[in-house]
């Protein structure tokens, strides 16, 4: 099922860029592919949790998805959550799009943005919520530690099978400064890049 043109040429250069990508790292992505492998068969769900649910944990759960449609993995589903809700970042929500994903925006306080990536993909639904949020998975899932602080202030997340600390530094970092959006970019580059890795890793073992 093809990507986007844009998103498809930016996903073919990432993955070819895995040499950016540290051993301990690569390691860390070892793990997550050989999760998914070990489940072949099962429903396979992967929440990807931050403390707000604004930003690193957003933009993981998209590309873990673009990466299990781009090779073809069937069964994976991904979530995302914080341990408080707040809103998807607008400044996240742009740097998605710079790089080819297409995102309608309904508005609001907490908008349920739809992120699509393919003319026949189902697009995700993107909303800032908490980790057990009722859309979220309750057993039998992966949660992915995305920022330093949830992984540090959740040290056991009910329902989990599988935990992993794959932790990103935070863009905000640079809001509101002359670096704010290479920052942005910088860092939707790296979660694509590890994402799509961890989803080539799974590919190979088919």
């Amino acid at each position: 099922m093809p990507l986007y043109p844009t998103l498809l040429s930016a996903s073919e250069t990432l993955l070819h860029e895995h040499d950016q990508i540290p051993e301990p790292r690569k390691a860390k992505l070892q793990q997550l592919a050989d999760y998914i492998t070990q489940k072949e068969g099962k429903t396979i769900n992967l929440n990807f949790i931050c403390t707000h649910n604004s930003r690193r944990s957003h933009i993981s759960q998209i590309w873990a998805a673009v990466g299990a449609a781009h090779f073809g993995l069937t069964g994976v589903s991904t979530f995302s959550g914080g341990t408080e809700a707040t809103a998807f970042n607008p400044r996240a929500v742009a740097a998605i799009q710079r790089i080819g994903f297409k995102v309608d925006d309904p508005g609001g306080a907490n908008p349920l943005y739809r992120v699509s990536f393919g003319e026949d993909l189902d697009p995700l639904v993107s909303f800032s919520k908490t980790y057990d949020d009722a859309a979220n998975p309750t057993q039998h899932f992966a949660a992915i530690m995305t920022c330093s602080d949830a992984d540090e202030h959740c040290p056991f997340i009910p329902g989990a099978e599988f935990r992993l600390p794959l932790t990103y530094e935070d863009p905000k970092l640079a809001d509101d400064t002359p670096e704010e959006a290479n920052r942005y970019d910088e860092r939707v580059r790296q979660i694509g890049r590890e994402m799509l890795y961890a989803m080539q890793l799974v590919a190979k073992k088919h």
